[in-house]
């Protein structure tokens, strides 16, 4: 698998890993804000954290990842959270609440950050 990343605008980031799968496959994405509190969207499954870390750390040191976070939970999005808190140990997960209710308070292995839901 060769893990591309491709700058989409000022400072955000696309992973981007092709799986190869009939007919044609698919590609799994994650997505790196470069700022001072950078901010990773989007994991990985656990088995490609090897090439996700590779590709992050070269726009942002591990130990500079301060945020991790996702869509939803299923290992697409979320399988190597964990491996992530361990590689980078400044980075909290952070999520809504029903979402950490639910399952990253069981699964992740540092409390997340729940995040605030404002009335629009």
């Amino acid at each position: 698998m060769d893990t591309t990343t491709t700058e989409i605008a000022d400072g955000i980031f696309r992973i981007s890993t092709p799986v190869p799968m009939p007919p044609k496959g698919f590609s799994m994405n994650q997505f790196v804000v470069k700022a001072d509190e950078s901010l990773l969207f989007h994991t990985g499954p656990r088995g490609m954290f090897p090439l996700v870390s590779d590709a992050v750390s070269k726009i942002v040191p591990l130990d500079r990842l301060r945020w991790i976070t996702f869509g939803h939970v299923e290992a697409d999005e979320c399988g190597s959270m964990n491996l992530f808190l361990q590689a980078a140990p400044n980075a909290q997960v952070a999520h809504g609440g029903l979402g950490c209710e639910v399952s990253i308070n069981d699964l992740a292995d540092l409390e997340p950050k729940v995040l605030a839901v404002t009335a629009r």
